[in-house]
């Protein structure tokens, strides 16, 4: 039954469509029956009018600038040919058109031997930038012990540096506790002023041991030696 039915189909729409307007059949065979496929392609023709063909009046103001130019005529003469009524000896380009073609297919088709050294340029190039990089890499690879060893260095300093300021903070805590006889909070103003009292000891401390230190060596540099002494006598 659906076969019989799937094979009617197809006749049915076969009667149905005007000759005139199927352009290709196709028949294929199926388990039920022919099936009729169509292409419905339209090509756009191409129409010539050869024993009127439309040549635009180039004195008249109402044709389009476009269709005054040269590469128009060019194009009416490979539609038309002779039937144009265009010169072909005008259809050449000028001295001027040539020299701008010519140096256009210099600039953009170059000769084999231009290209060739062209391409050997840019090897050339390609190569000395890859040993550049190559040489950087090797030279950053010789380096990368130090540059290490000193990553070390600064983390295992910037630990230590935080270390002992955490033990700083204890310590003065500690002495503000002893002082004021209570645990002063590290904001509070009585603690910042104790830190600022002591960082000024500290500087005087360190201000005197520095002139000690100086005077010590102008008296080491004056004293004579036992060598010259007895001389002096």
């Amino acid at each position: 039954m659906a076969a019989s039915v799937l094979c009617r189909r197809p006749l049915a729409l076969w009667r149905t469509l005007k000759p005139s307007s199927l352009k290709t059949v196709l028949s294929v065979n199926s388990r039920g029956g022919f099936v009729f496929q169509s292409a419905w392609y339209h090509s756009r023709p191409l129409w010539l009018n050869l024993g009127n063909p439309y040549i635009p009046d180039k004195d008249s103001e109402k044709t389009p600038e476009w269709q005054k130019t040269a590469k128009y005529d060019r194009k009416l003469f490979g539609r038309y040919g002779s039937a144009s009524g265009i010169d072909p000896a005008r259809l050449w380009p000028s001295r001027k058109e040539l020299d701008k073609i010519i140096a256009e297919e210099n600039e953009w088709h170059s000769p084999l031997e231009v290209m060739l050294k062209n391409i050997a340029a840019k090897e050339k190039e390609k190569t000395e930038k890859r040993l550049e990089k190559e040489k950087l890499i090797a030279a950053n690879m010789a380096k990368m012990p130090q540059m290490i060893a000193d990553w070390r260095r600064g983390k295992r300093e910037a630990r230590e540096k935080v270390k002992e300021e955490k033990a700083r903070r204890a310590r003065l805590l500690a002495e503000a506790r002893e002082r004021f006889g209570y645990v002063v909070h590290p904001r509070s103003p009585k603690f910042l002023e104790m830190i600022a009292e002591i960082e000024q000891e500290e500087k005087k401390r360190k201000k005197l041991l520095k002139r000690k230190m100086r005077e010590e060596q102008m008296a080491a540099s004056v004293k004579p030696s036992p060598a010259t002494s007895p001389a002096s006598s």
